[in-house]
């Protein structure tokens, strides 16, 4: 562990470049860039409440598109990380050939640009929170361990991904599929007491980005959260964070002999 933060500390800023390159690769050619960061979960998001709304007769449930927005921003930054840390070793093939760099900043570096770009799109809220009537409360502080947990779990997943794709390049759409069904899974654009007495509700509890979300819901729209809720997604987070660090560091010096 000691080895990891001492090289961490030493190559940061290598990480930083790291992280604003992906960025910029992000936005190249973008005339709006970063902005459509804000304009894109609005506008996605207005379709959903209109589609779903009509759907689930919400239309006129002034709290269902912060319900939406909460768990389409959290889905989407969880979806980006994973997905972009676990291309992340072949994508930085040619340079790892190369040069020798501690291995786990390349999935970590896409996990954090995501992240960044995340916490901007987090702005979007207000004006939602403004149309849904919906005041400032102290319960707002659950979304500080909801974001701190929401980063452990991108980041311990994205790096047993990025570990997993190396030697197993179906991983990648094996991971498409399952990304689908944690969308489902984290009642996202659905209303969870349409469900609640379902006999397969369980598997929701059992997601913990589902839990992460209902922390969000709890903290805007002002309903308290079990303590399962908090402790299920951290723990879970924690030994995929672990698992994957520990994958990276015995596995890393393989990696050249796949790429």
């Amino acid at each position: 562990m000691k080895k990891y933060i001492k090289g961490f500390f030493d190559y940061r800023f290598l990480l930083s470049e790291l992280v604003k390159r992906g960025i910029r690769l992000k936005y190249r050619k973008s005339y709006l860039g970063i902005v459509w960061s804000l304009i894109e979960p609005l506008m996605t998001t207005a379709v959903l409440v209109v589609v779903f709304g009509a759907l689930f007769d919400r239309l006129k449930d002034q709290t269902f598109a912060t319900y939406i927005m909460c768990g389409r921003l959290t889905y989407t930054f969880f979806q980006n990380g994973t997905k972009g840390a676990s291309k992340a070793i072949r994508g930085n093939a040619s340079m790892i050939k190369k040069v020798y760099v501690p291995k786990y900043l390349y999935p970590l570096s896409n996990v954090l640009y995501n992240f960044i770009i995340y916490l901007i799109s987090l702005v979007v809220l207000v004006p939602v929170l403004i149309i849904s009537h919906l005041a400032p409360s102290l319960r707002m502080w659950k979304l500080i361990p909801a974001i701190v947990m929401l980063l452990i779990l991108t980041i311990g997943v994205g790096m047993i991904l990025s570990v997993l794709d190396v030697f197993f390049r179906d991983i990648e759409y094996l991971w498409n599929v399952l990304l689908m069904i944690i969308m489902y899974l984290s009642a996202i654009f659905y209303p969870i007491e349409r469900i609640e007495k379902h006999h397969l509700m369980w598997l929701l509890h059992l997601n913990p980005l589902y839990c992460i979300i209902n922390l969000f819901r709890g903290g805007l729209m002002h309903y308290s959260n079990s303590l399962w809720e908090y402790g299920y997604p951290f723990i879970f987070g924690l030994i995929c964070f672990v698992i994957g660090f520990i994958a990276m560091k015995k596995k890393q010096d393989e990696f050249i002999l796949h790429l």
